[in-house]
């Protein structure tokens, strides 16, 4: 019975998590893309094997994909472009940077299946894929 008092606001629960997910996105995205920051992520990915061009082009995917995510507009593509960005920075961290799960790439996956949600449930009804029907 307490549980049933959710249900008609379950709909709602893609918006905080659009929200959470489209402002971390873009505080990770903008400072790869601008300034010294964006120089020292690109040299830094290329030590790793990561050409600058994929690095500019996730950079772009983090920024962008935080607004689409903040507006809900194609936030099912956002999603699935996140998701597979995550399981590369994964495999990365595990494998090339031998980062542990605790410390590690804990994030990543938690943005990982964050932006899996999205792309399951789409962008919930406060967004502009709803107002446009998408």
């Amino acid at each position: 019975m307490v549980f049933e008092i959710f249900a008609g606001v379950a709909i709602w629960a893609a918006v905080p998590l659009r929200l959470a997910l489209g402002v971390a996105f873009l505080a990770h995205g903008y400072p790869k893309l601008s300034g010294a920051s964006a120089k020292q992520t690109r040299d830094f990915m290329k030590t790793v094997g990561v050409p600058p061009a994929l690095t500019t082009l996730t950079a772009l995917l983090e920024f962008l994909g935080g607004i689409a995510f903040v507006i809900g507009f194609l936030t099912r593509i956002a999603g699935i472009l996140i998701v597979l960005e995550m399981v590369a920075t994964t495999i990365l961290s595990k494998n090339k940077l031998q980062k542990k799960y605790v410390l590690g790439y804990e994030l990543d996956i938690a943005y990982l299946a964050m932006a899996l949600a999205l792309f399951l449930m789409g962008a919930g009804p406060a967004s502009l894929d709803s107002l446009l029907g998408l």
